[in-house]
């Protein structure tokens, strides 16, 4: 693919449950990339329903270079107990190969710290794995600022249905 055939008329919408196939194809497409396809368990009816049910959790904006699906982002909305007001998480962001370099990314992410501004969201986060290289700086570039006072834990599997059950 010529990169300088794509990416001359790119838009962002936000999904619809038409669109779970392709979420979850980017889901697929991101996990492999960063090796971790086995731990996807998500199917389109989970999906549809975390995403578009009675309660959906998270959202996603979906990007088009062209009118090919080119990328994706999955947010949710956390809060700040000191700054006493929510801020958007990203989940995943993800650009295909094609199309990196385009500045798609950065027009994914300008367009969360836009939906912020205009709510009065004073943050904007997520998280990156260590050894990816491209996306740190990446995230460098436009003024993101790691968290390194900060060590991630998680329960999960067994250990979260052990610690359920101490209730």
């Amino acid at each position: 693919m010529n990169k300088d055939s794509f990416g001359k008329d790119f838009t962002i919408r936000q999904a619809t449950k038409e669109d779970v196939p392709l979420i979850l194809s980017f889901i697929r497409e991101l996990a492999e990339y960063e090796q971790l396809l086995h731990e996807v368990v998500a199917t389109e009816q989970i999906l549809l329903d975390s995403l578009f049910g009675d309660n959906p959790r998270a959202e996603v904006l979906l990007g088009f270079s062209d009118g090919f699906p080119s990328s994706f982002v999955i947010y949710f909305y956390n809060y700040s107990t000191f700054l006493g007001r929510p801020g958007i998480y990203i989940e995943d962001l993800y650009v295909r190969p094609e199309f990196r370099g385009l500045g798609i990314g950065k027009k994914l992410l300008a367009t969360l710290a836009k939906i912020c501004i205009d709510n009065n969201y004073p943050r904007l986060q997520w998280w990156v794995l260590d050894w990816n290289e491209d996306a740190i700086s990446f995230y460098k570039k436009i003024g993101a600022k790691p968290m390194d006072e900060w060590t991630v834990y998680r329960v999960s599997g067994q250990e979260l249905k052990k610690l359920a059950s101490a209730t």
